[in-house]
């Protein structure tokens, strides 16, 4: 198990992480788990959900697993209820879960596509906030970190869809930030760019990945869950205490926001 400063020790906190059966969202549950917290492992697949909480527990964490769609706030509301039963009131939440957008121009975007993207990026983020906020509020600490994208940030040609639910992830972090401040929440987002990771797999080949590090990252090479989980392990310590509604992008220098 990694040594973890005390400052970022997160003991006697719970954390739902959506979307954790995978990928990024298996990631932050890992390193949230050693750093002391109990785990709410939220995903759609049963299996994978399990695997990542067998996984939690092998490093000395309690976990919960919550087994539902995302977009589905009676299910959503139910599988918050039954965690805090089970591990008491959840104090951090990372909103993970999502899907790509894929690579869909304008006039293939049809109604249910859209209606899909946005109700898991931006519905489900909502909702799993307000089934989670009355403990936070009652705690008077909280930890909120929403999963949002560089397409967010600066727009893609080839995924509006996409990219339209990334930005009101953002602009929700920024309306909780100061909603939530009286509380001692604090709410900040994390816009990656390109993580290799399985839903990557689904958009790029290896010579499209190459040719995109070659082409747009100035670091060299495509970021990995690590990073993107460093992050949000940073903004959910009590490190960053004084820290709410920023966005923090790792993406090795492919979006860089000015002034």
């Amino acid at each position: 198990m990694t040594e973890i400063p005390t400052t970022r020790r997160l003991d006697g906190h719970s954390a739902l992480i959506t979307g954790a059966g995978v990928g990024m969202g298996r990631s932050h549950a890992l390193a949230l788990a050693e750093a002391g917290a109990a785990i709410v492992v939220q995903d759609i697949v049963a299996e994978t959900a399990e695997e990542t909480a067998g996984l939690v527990r092998e490093r000395g964490a309690k976990a919960h697993v919550m087994v539902c769609d995302i977009s589905d706030v009676a299910a959503v509301n139910a599988g918050v209820e039954a965690a805090r039963a089970d591990l008491g009131p959840i104090d951090i939440l990372v909103n993970n879960a999502g899907i790509s957008g894929g690579m869909a121009k304008f006039d293939d975007i049809d109604e249910a596509y859209f209606d899909r993207v946005v109700a898991i990026h931006l519905k489900g983020t909502f909702f799993a906030a307000k089934a989670v906020l009355p403990d936070m509020r009652a705690k008077g600490w909280g930890r909120i970190v929403n999963v949002s994208s560089i397409d967010g940030m600066v727009g893609c040609p080839s995924s509006a869809h996409y990219c339209a639910a990334k930005a009101g992830v953002l602009g929700l972090a920024k309306a909780w930030a100061k909603e939530f401040a009286p509380w001692g929440i604090t709410v900040n987002a994390v816009a990656p760019g390109y993580i290799d990771t399985p839903m990557m797999d689904g958009l790029l080949d290896d010579a499209g990945k190459a040719a995109h590090v070659a082409a747009r990252i100035p670091l060299g090479r495509m970021g990995v869950a690590a990073d993107l989980t460093a992050a949000i392990a940073f903004l959910v310590s009590e490190e960053a205490g004084f820290i709410t509604g920023q966005t923090i992008s790792p993406n090795g220098g492919e979006v860089i926001v000015g002034f």
